[in-house]
């Protein structure tokens, strides 16, 4: 298996190598999310296509065909397929993703890669920043097409050529899954969430504050250094092994508030030799939706 990683001198070899390669801007805030699509504009790695949590990496208000559930639902797979399609991605191409926000969002997208069976897909480790940084080329501007125009799925959409889904490399866990398996060994629950989230002291964005019963939290900033790179494996490794304090790894399942900061920590253990594990895509939005299902705090 290839390191979810590539570093910025690796990433600048492959595109002077003229290989098949598509990379993709995540960038987004979550608080604003006009911002992205700002800091595309100002700068962006040359060639990169634009790929936003809201409109090409969550499934339309309007979806009735969604993966999951939360405030930041998966398209389906073959909605998700007909916007690779429209922007150029084949199965051959290795796909990078980078944003500017620790691989949170950027992440998101690793992870709907290989949900959508695509190999070979990784992480710019260091993000935006480490590129600029490296003096890496960048362009400005505005995307000229990133399928957002695509009434997906549309009559239009049936014109554009379709990434061709193979099968699914990470798994996908849903609510009834994670609700039958609550409390048993055979599941360990990993919430990203800031502690004070976790422990339903604040809870800024959801209508209950607290968490999933007997979930482990390893907040997703935990896994980078100072710099806003990776921890090396060896680091990521002990820290993770702590936290299971001897539960087994493949029972882990990893969840957030909407499913898209867990996705560090997924790559965090990737890294570490401690993969692959679930993710539970609805998170803690689409438990708590539910009045019934149990939450603890503290």
């Amino acid at each position: 298996m290839s390191s979810p990683l590539i570093s910025v001198a690796q990433l600048q070899t492959l595109l002077a190598s003229g290989a098949p390669c598509k990379v993709f801007d995540c960038s987004f805030e979550l608080m604003a999310p006009e911002a992205g699509d700002q800091q595309f504009a100002q700068a962006h790695i040359a060639g990169a296509v634009r790929a936003n949590l809201d409109r090409h990496l969550s499934a339309a208000k309007s979806a009735h065909d969604a993966a999951s559930g939360g405030r930041h639902p998966l398209p389906s797979r073959e909605t998700f397929a007909q916007w690779l399609g429209s922007v150029g991605l084949t199965p051959e191409m290795t796909a990078v993703v980078y944003d500017r926000q620790g691989a949170n969002y950027c992440g998101r997208m690793w992870w709907m890669l290989k949900w959508a069976g695509h190999e070979n897909v990784q992480v710019l480790d260091g993000g935006f920043r480490a590129w600029q940084a490296s003096g890496g080329a960048v362009s400005v501007g505005s995307p000229a097409f990133d399928g957002s125009g695509l009434d997906l799925p549309s009559a239009s959409a049936t014109l554009m050529p379709i990434y061709p889904l193979g099968p699914a490399r990470l798994a996908l866990a849903a609510t009834e899954k994670v609700a039958d398996n609550l409390g048993r060994p055979s599941q360990t629950l990993i919430d990203a969430r800031a502690p004070a989230r976790f422990r339903g002291e604040v809870e800024p964005l959801d209508p209950v504050a607290g968490h999933m019963p007997g979930a482990l939290n390893r907040p997703f900033t935990q896994n980078l250094d100072a710099q806003g790179f990776f921890k090396p494996a060896a680091t990521l490794r002990a820290e993770f092994e702590a936290l299971l304090a001897g539960r087994d790894p493949a029972t882990v399942v990893h969840h957030c508030g909407s499913g898209v900061s867990a996705v560090p920590n997924i790559i965090a253990m990737e890294i570490a030799g401690l993969g692959p594990t679930g993710l539970y895509a609805g998170s803690w939005s689409d438990w708590c939706s539910d009045p019934s299902r149990a939450f603890a705090q503290g």
